[in-house]
């Protein structure tokens, strides 16, 4: 009986046929899919418009077998099954399938939400699982995989494990921004990722349409401007006064730590951060440091220690351990420590039991959610509507609706302090040249000028709807569904859009972020302050769809970023701005296809000067679309696929002698010349000076002196010479046995399954002194990997479980250590980590493996601290993804 129902399925199944031709890139997917399906998990990641949906129909009809298809949302839960029917029969005829969980058919539509409720209606987990088991479920396909964490994740991640189902993972963005354990589980549950579709071959193959992403920057009004400058001055005022102020630098010297320090060493090797802060904030007041302190912890005698600027992040770490995590610990000190903690508050710098110095939760809802950026909107879609006319379709999506700014009057407009749907629409019904063409959708308001009334009725009755004029302005209504499903409403209002009755669409990223379907779309502007390494890239997807209407789309996706004037980088919003960009992939100014913010080349200090210049440059570039198109035709033939690339930042602007813990090459250089043109000068002044001493007593001893000479004169600085060579080597040869150290151990561990003879390593030395590192042909999850593991070896050591010291008998004369982190992945079992010592050991020469989560391992760990200490305000190291 099941063999009659298993054959009844695979007849069901097999009778779907794909009715269009399979593009390139997915015909390659649909290729590969055999080899990778044999552990039971096929992972793709594809961007947005490269056609999932239909590869993830395709995959089940190969499988031919009973599957449940989970989407995060009913919209897109409702578009696999229109997808079925449009793309894989001729008349829409396919029944099998089911909505309703309970009741499975051959392919059975749900959302996460719906699966995770059905789960909870057990009283345990035997019965659930009894459940699939029933009705032969086999197959379980995961769509925007990126979802599932913490609950969705366990209902699936148990079923799967208990019945072997074979998991199919769709994805456009996998959650890397996410824990470590979150994504530990995200690859438990989904696999590896086993194939890839980038965007440069999709916009090869005019299934992405070429784009660019613009930013436009905007300041707070003068009030908030002076507000922001106190705060600053307030912090910075009270770090001068906590520099110069003798009783907290004589509470710091009868702290435990530094008083007691041989009592406390076991507590202090646990706490390296907290008793390195005490260091370097002593220091940097002019309190020597103790050598037999620095001999307690390890150190040789004359080894030289080069502390650190006490900047804020020391001394917000330093504040935070007295204040809130040593608190208790210092009982004794409460009354002065509460004095500490009610300057800091008056200031804005204590908050919700954290040290901040950059500025609250407060200040920085302020930037991100600024009314300014209210102008930045007007004045784009004006722009934008003078580049393109009636061909204008622009989405502007936003977090909130700010339904109170509803029945606002005109002349209260300009008085709006809140970033929302309805303050743009109001924003843009006042400024907007072409106010009829504005429409707003959301889930629970949908507003449209009077004028499209007419159009709408050809779509629907006007009976479905509760049509209201807005009090505020007339020329506009409210439309509420009669029913309680607007589902249609949305569908109608999305047609309109398409049709150009709308030419600018407002609405909540909620609604129109993920799933919601408009190709339409030529312009969007994000006017969300979600950071989301996920999110913003699904967001960012909408635009950049090709449209039968329009073969010659090209997509805008303006970034709004309000500044913060006193900080050069341009404050918070910017940075998260910028953490955004890691996850777009998209052109640069010189033809190159990178992610990141870099690619638009910012003003190197944001101020409200340069941001002026910088967005008049970027309207002027708004115009000429057709660049945009030339720059994508010739990056994407300059290269052939992606690749992670790892990059080590020189910093031009920062002296030697401040940046040698990595930068090391340049001192070697300069010492060398320094020491060759000194040669050059001083052989000919001494064989000047002592031809008697050659001529009356002979050659051997003209060669002892002058051995002696050089020895007293150069003697010191060719020893420390060859320090600085041999504790940092030339770094472009040693990132690639870094490198090949890293590959190895990842081959070892099984962690890659590309074949080892196609990986390739490439050094990049850049005209600025900075050096990247590429690796070519891996995998997407494998470069990741990669990329993860150099950038934790190289980056200052923070906390790792294991480190290397790499040195041998010469360093050792010369007191010469060098420590690297383990990265984690090795680190998580000795025996991995073993596995990476005995790899770096064939490149990079001999090595001990130090374990630090004992007495002697912490102690190694402060003594790496303090000797590789950097600015943590720098970014040291960077991670790009590049087409090569």
């Amino acid at each position: 009986m099941n063999d009659l129902k298993h054959k009844n399925l695979i007849s069901s199944l097999k009778k779907l046929h794909f009715i269009f031709n399979w593009r390139p890139y997915q015909a390659k997917v649909l290729a590969n899919f055999s080899s990778h399906i044999h552990d039971n998990h096929f992972h793709i990641v594809a961007p947005p418009g490269s056609g999932k949906t239909i590869l993830g129909i395709e995959l089940i009809r190969r499988i031919g077998k009973k599957t449940i298809i989970l989407a995060p949302t009913l919209t897109i839960r409702n578009q696999w099954e229109d997808r079925l029917q449009n793309f894989f029969t001729e008349n829409c005829d396919f029944i099998n399938y089911s909505f309703n969980i309970k009741k499975p058919s051959d392919i059975t539509f749900t959302t996460y939400q719906g699966l995770h409720a059905f789960y909870k209606q057990f009283d345990n987990d035997v019965e659930y699982f009894n459940h699939f088991k029933k009705h032969n479920i086999d197959v379980l396909l995961l769509d925007e995989a990126h979802h599932l964490k913490n609950e969705w994740w366990k209902c699936l991640y148990n079923l799967k494990e208990q019945q072997n189902q074979t998991i199919i993972a769709l994805t456009a963005t996998p959650p890397y921004d996410s824990s470590g354990t979150e994504l530990q589980k995200y690859f438990k549950l989904c696999g590896e990722i086993d194939d890839e579709i980038a965007v440069p071959d999709l916009v090869k193959e005019h299934n992405l349409c070429p784009h660019q992403d613009l930013v436009f920057f905007s300041k707070p009004n003068e009030i908030e401007i002076d507000a922001i400058v106190k705060f600053r001055l307030s912090i910075a005022d009270f770090i001068n006064q906590l520099l110069k102020d003798e009783i907290f630098i004589s509470f710091l010297q009868n702290h435990r730590f530094y008083k007691n320090t041989e009592q406390h060493l076991e507590e202090i090797y646990k706490n390296t951060s907290y008793f390195s802060s005490i260091l370097i904030f002593l220091h940097n007041t002019g309190v020597k440091i103790c050598k037999d302190k620095l001999l307690i912890l390890g150190f040789e005698k004359k080894t030289e220690i080069d502390f650190p600027q006490a900047n804020h992040y020391w001394i917000e770490l330093l504040l935070q351990h007295l204040l809130v995590t040593d608190r208790e610990v210092l009982i004794s000190e409460e009354k002065y420590l509460l004095h500490l903690e009610k300057k800091l508050r008056t200031i804005g710098g204590f908050s919700k039991n954290k040290v901040c110095f950059l500025g609250n939760d407060t200040l920085y809802k302020s930037l991100s959610s600024n009314p300014s950026k209210l102008k930045s909107i007007t004045t784009i879609a004006n722009k934008e509507y003078n580049n393109l006319k009636d061909d204008l379709r622009c989405v502007i999506l936003s977090d909130y609706i700010r339904k109170e700014f509803l029945q606002i009057k005109d002349n209260a407009i300009q008085d709006i302090n809140k970033l929302g749907v309805v303050p743009i629409f109001q924003k843009l019904r006042k400024q907007y040249h072409h106010k009829q063409h504005i429409g707003v959708l959301t889930g629970s308001l949908v507003i449209i000028h009077s004028n499209c009334i007419a159009k709408l009725e050809l779509l629907e009755p006007l009976d479905n709807f509760i049509i209201t004029p807005l009090v505020s302005d007339t020329a506009y209504v409210t439309l509420t569904p009669t029913s309680k499903n607007n589902k249609s409403l949305v569908y109608t209002i999305t047609k309109l859009f398409e049709q150009g009755v709308i030419k600018v669409l407002i609405g909540t990223k909620s609604l129109l972020g993920e799933g919601w379907d408009a190709p339409a779309i030529n312009s969007l502007i994000l006017a969300s302050v979600v950071g989301s390494f996920v999110t913003s890239n699904q967001m960012r997807g909408r635009a950049i769809r090709v449209t039968p209407n329009n073969p010659n789309k090209v997509g805008l996706i303006w970034h709004l970023a309000c500044i913060d004037p006193t900080d050069e980088q341009g404050g918070k919003d910017v940075e998260i701005l910028s953490r955004r960009f890691t996850a777009f992939l998209g052109i640069g100014s010189n033809n190159t296809i990178t992610n990141g913010i870099d690619r638009l080349h910012l003003p190197d200090k944001i101020t409200t000067e340069s941001i002026s210049d910088f967005n008049t440059k970027t309207l002027h570039a708004s115009e000429n679309r057709k660049e945009i198109v030339v720059s994508w035709q010739r990056a994407i033939h300059t290269g052939k696929s992606i690749a992670k690339e790892f990059k080590l930042n020189h910093f031009k602007d920062k002296k030697y002698s401040k940046q040698h813990k990595l930068y090391y090459k340049d001192l070697v250089k300069y010492s060398t010349s320094e020491i060759i043109i000194g040669l050059t000068i001083f052989f000919p002044n001494y064989f000047i000076k002592n031809i008697h001493v050659l001529i009356s007593k002979g050659v051997l001893t003209f060669l002892y002196s002058l051995f002696t000479g050089l020895a007293f004169v150069f003697g010191y600085k060719i020893v420390k010479t060859s320090q600085l060579y041999f504790r940092y080597g030339f770094i472009h040869k040693k990132l690639k046995k870094m490198g090949y150290a890293v590959i190895d151990t990842l081959y070892d561990l099984d962690f890659m399954s590309t074949p080892r003879t196609e990986i390739e390593i490439i050094i990049e030395n850049l005209d600025n002194g900075s050096v990247n590192c590429i690796i070519k042909n891996a995998s997407r999850y494998e470069s990741t990997l990669f990329v993860n593991a150099l950038d934790e070896i190289l980056a200052p050591v923070n906390n790792p479980k294991y480190l290397l010291t790499n040195t041998n008998w010469f360093k050792k004369k010369l007191e010469i250590i060098n420590y690297f982190s383990v990265p984690d992945i090795f680190g998580s079992q000795k025996k991995n980590a073993i596995q990476f010592q005995s790899n770096w050991k064939r490149y990079l020469g001999k090595s001990d493996l130090i374990f630090t989560r004992n007495l002697k391992g912490r102690k190694k760990l402060l003594q790496a601290r303090l000797l590789h200490v950097e600015n943590n305000t720098e970014k040291i190291t960077e991670k790009n993804v590049v087409w090569k």
